[in-house]
């Protein structure tokens, strides 16, 4: 059909806004309009208008605004075409001619949702007549009050195969098998479908019933019945709750996505309006999309068993090639063994509420779950949780979420399995005969240990430095003693050192940028370029891309080595030589300590080394 204009201008005409808003806001006359508290967000001062003159509403707290046709879709979640025809019936207005087989399509299934309306009144009939005393009995026992019974339309089909059937007989079998309230079987008379079952309707985002699901009275199997796919119904298309809960969620600002009918009954009647189930199915892509047309970040609180969580983390997976800035999901871990129906009957709505306080993030989802998807004791077990989030990050379609997946990822990797650094201490107290004596610290020891410094090593820690100036007046007291190197490491060392204690003076920071400027002036540019090569050193603060949290934590590291090694290296020759001269046990134990903490250096660097190759490689297979 062709939606002119003309007809769309007629349609907004005959409607009284006023009245259409006043069906779910209260308003009051206020001159020429009508005022009240807005539905698009909480206020107690009412700042939401209705001018009937211009036909549209604003809010002056949060900017909502609209003519009759925005109201519809926005406030009772209607697509366009829905809000259009239910405007145009209420204003006794023709839609616009259909061609032939729409016109056909249309016709049949207003036949199917009269008959799908006219069974859910039979069963609301049949709860309150003698036959549904069990079901009546059934919902008292689990807390549903008459009155919330009433709003969610909650029936009782009799145990016959064919009282619903002679009910709506006026349909014809052809129809109400159609629409899924019989089966039909070869040979065989069609008969009931739903029988001794508490029924309840599933609506479409109009409020109109489109199928039902039916919980068993009693015990058998199996305990939900719902309706098959129809015409008018699509399970994985459709939302439990949705048209009651789309005014809630724009008013909330969030959705909840349980996993059954009672969970949302539940959760109602203690006044959570804006929760969701899917129907005995996990969570479906086309279900997904409805929920994030609602809201960025809907929050899925599953059923605290291994069953319910199960399904939370299918739908975390199902969700990852959908996500997008700003598009995620959060979730709900209940109590062990409950379900939110369970927990608000025990605890009220506040218990719900400390839980959604406190919802998980996506991302936190996944991480726990591949954490306990196996052991992680060996590098294979690691280097396997390593490939798995990989390939869960890999699975996004949006090149920028994806990148920011795949970083985090290997930043938690990195900061678990990275071993716990200690600072460097030569001699710590210990038990034992041997007690190394005070060393001096004379401008003599000073150079001596300067001359055994490991240059490879220095030369990294000064791009390091260069490329972070930030970190110099950090270890300004250690790097004095670098001064003394000898050539051109040892002047650049000191060149860079006393740039920084310039800089301090000023107001900005220093930056690698201006460090490298002003050393070029002091003749070190080539030198200073030569160093900020990053792939001529395997260490992730000589790389620019490094996250700076780790680079500067490398960093640290690297420099507690380089004054550590020699003046390990100077008590281990004078350790060395004092066995030499006269072996005793003591000199023995002195050597052998010396020799273990040379060693556990050796340990320290190798392990910088690794874990920056390590995140390397995670990041080429990122790309």
């Amino acid at each position: 059909m062709s939606l002119t204009p003309q007809f769309l201008d007629e349609l907004r005409a005959r409607t009284t806004l006023s009245a259409l808003v006043g069906k779910s806001v209260k308003l009051h006359k206020a001159g020429r309009e009508h005022k009240g508290c807005c539905p698009f967000h909480n206020e107690k001062t009412p700042s939401f208008y209705v001018n009937d003159e211009k036909g549209f509403y604003h809010c002056f707290g949060c900017s909502a605004h609209g003519d009759a046709i925005r109201w519809m879709t926005d406030q009772r979640g209607l697509p366009f075409i829905d809000a259009v025809k239910e405007l145009a019936q209420a204003a006794g207005l023709e839609m616009p001619a259909q061609d032939r087989r729409a016109a056909e399509k249309a016709e049949r299934a207003r036949g199917l949702h009269d008959a799908m309306g006219d069974a859910a009144t039979w069963f609301t009939e049949q709860l309150g007549g003698l036959s549904g005393s069990e079901a009546r009995g059934v919902l008292d026992k689990r807390g549903i009050r008459p009155d919330t019974a009433r709003a969610f339309g909650l029936g009782f089909a009799p145990d016959s195969r064919g009282q619903l059937k002679a009910a709506l007989k006026d349909y014809g079998a052809p129809a109400l098998i159609e629409c899924g309230l019989l089966i039909s079987v070869e040979n065989k008379e069609p008969y009931d479908r739903f029988r001794g079952r508490l029924m309840i309707p599933i609506r479409d985002q109009r409020g109109r019933v489109i199928a039902f699901g039916g919980r068993i009275i009693g015990d058998g199997e199996p305990k939900y019945l719902n309706s098959p796919d129809t015409p008018l119904f699509d399970k994985g298309r459709t939302l439990y709750n949705l048209d009651r809960a789309a005014p809630a969620v724009r008013k909330s600002g969030r959705v909840l996505v349980v996993e059954g009918y009672m969970d949302v009954i539940a959760l109602a009647q203690v006044g959570i309006h804006e929760a969701v189930a899917p129907l005995g199915t996990a969570l479906t892509e086309h279900q997904l999309e409805k929920l994030w047309r609602m809201v960025e970040v809907p929050v899925l609180c599953f059923d605290g068993d291994a069953a319910g969580q199960k399904a939370a983390i299918r739908a975390a997976h199902r969700a990852l090639p959908l996500l997008q800035p700003g598009r995620s999901l959060s979730f709900v871990t209940l109590p062990q063994g409950q379900d939110p129906d369970d927990l608000v009957r025990a605890r009220g709505a506040g218990a719900m509420e400390e839980l959604l306080a406190s919802a998980q993030p996506l991302v936190d989802r996944l991480w726990q779950s591949e954490m306990a998807a196996e052991p992680l004791d060996t590098p294979e077990q690691r280097a396997g949780l390593k490939q798995r989030l990989s390939e869960l990050a890999g699975t996004i379609a949006d090149q920028g979420v994806k990148f920011e997946y795949l970083s985090e990822f290997r930043r938690r990797a990195d900061e678990h399995f990275r071993p716990a650094k200690k600072p460097f201490v030569p001699f710590q107290k210990r038990t034992g005969p041997w007690k190394p004596p005070p060393l001096p610290v004379t401008e003599d020891a000073k150079a001596f240990r300067a001359a055994g410094i490991d240059r490879v090593l220095a030369k990294a820690v000064l791009a390091g430095l260069i490329r972070h100036p930030a970190e110099i007046a950090r270890h300004m007291e250690v790097l004095g003693s670098l001064r003394l190197v000898d050539g051109a490491l040892g002047r650049l060392f000191e060149a860079v050192v006393d740039v920084a204690l310039e800089d301090q003076r000023g107001q900005d920071p220093l930056d690698s940028g201006r460090l490298v400027t002003i050393l070029a002036r002091s003749g070190f540019e080539t030198v200073a370029s030569e160093l900020l090569r990053a792939d001529t050193m395997p260490y992730s603060f000589t790389q620019r891309s490094a996250d700076h949290d780790r680079a500067r934590a490398d960093l640290d590291e690297a420099i507690a080595i380089l004054i550590a090694r020699p003046e390990v290296d100077t008590m281990l020759a004078e350790a060395t030589q004092a066995m030499q001269s006269e072996f005793t046990a003591d000199a023995f134990e002195r050597q052998v300590a010396l020799v273990r903490e040379k060693q556990a250096l050796e340990d320290r660097l190798a392990n910088l080394v690794q874990s920056n190759e390590d995140a390397r490689a995670m990041g080429s297979e990122g790309n």
